[in-house]
């Protein structure tokens, strides 16, 4: 199957601030000053939380595993020097229900080297630390 383009535009609103819109008409405001919304290096950490987190989802539901809650944390190390790129990662997922470690670990490894096409778009120079917790309650 072929993915169409990826489109949206950007319209600048003050300072350093954006009004992004998809061709459907969603819209997110991003700010370099972080203030009127994130900037685009915490949309970046994000999408990138967000694109792991999707697919664990998506194969965890589809193993049947009995996930009731996950929550995401990342951690961006980031370069000192011009242009302050990420230089390593650090994606903690916190699992809730009784999903199976070697499942959790199956789909960590299916994102990261299959899936995840946020994390694939990004310089392969990058360090990617992942840590899973589970736990059996509700909540993660």
């Amino acid at each position: 199957m072929n993915k169409p383009p990826t489109s949206l535009a950007l319209t600048w609103t003050d300072g350093l601030a954006f009004r992004t819109e998809t061709p459907d008409g969603r819209t997110l405001v991003t700010d370099g000053d972080g203030r009127a919304g994130p900037s685009p290096v915490e949309l970046l950490a994000t999408a990138t939380a967000a694109c792991m987190g999707v697919d664990l989802v998506h194969i965890l539901v589809k193993a049947r595993q009995p996930l009731r809650g996950l929550r995401v944390s990342f951690t961006g190390e980031r370069s000192q020097t011009e242009p302050h790129r990420f230089t390593a990662i650090h994606l903690e997922f916190t699992i809730a229900g009784a999903v199976g470690r070697a499942q959790v670990d199956r789909a960590v490894q299916l994102s990261r080297d299959r899936y995840c096409s946020v994390w694939n778009s990004l310089r392969e120079d990058i360090t990617l630390d992942v840590v899973t917790r589970i736990t059996a309650g509700t909540e993660p």
